[in-house]
């Protein structure tokens, strides 16, 4: 049984909350103790998101202008790169943590991505 669930549509519905959170959650938690980068990368990722949302070709887009498969491969990109964050900035405590935690969970929306079944192509005649 293929474990993937994350269909094209339900991350959509994700998508919009989570760059939201990412704006709004840093001043909420008080982060950037240990490096005001904590609190500014968070947020400056957050709008970054909204808009690749609101660009990428699916349910909830706006201009559909990206393809889904760009928009994941950003995703990647960015979980990959708040695993990172902290190691390469000093994070330590809740701004470390918070990264840590983020960076894993959209790797884990990504690697759980139900990719969609190609569409049927009609045979040509030769």
């Amino acid at each position: 049984m293929d474990p993937r669930f994350v269909t094209k549509s339900l991350h959509a519905f994700l998508d919009y909350p989570v760059a939201v959170s990412l704006m709004v959650g840093p001043l909420l938690l008080g982060l950037g103790s240990s490096h005001s980068m904590a609190t500014w990368l968070a947020i400056s990722t957050g709008v970054a998101a909204f808009a690749l949302t609101l660009l990428t070709d699916h349910k909830l887009g706006v201009i559909r202008v990206l393809p889904y498969s760009f928009h994941l491969a950003i995703d990647g990109l960015v979980g990959v790169v708040f695993l990172i964050t902290p190691i390469a900035f000093g994070f330590t405590g809740i701004d470390a943590v918070y990264y840590w935690a983020n960076g894993g969970a959209v790797l884990l929306v990504v690697a759980l991505h139900k990719p969609e079944p190609e569409p049927c192509q009609a045979p040509t005649a030769a």
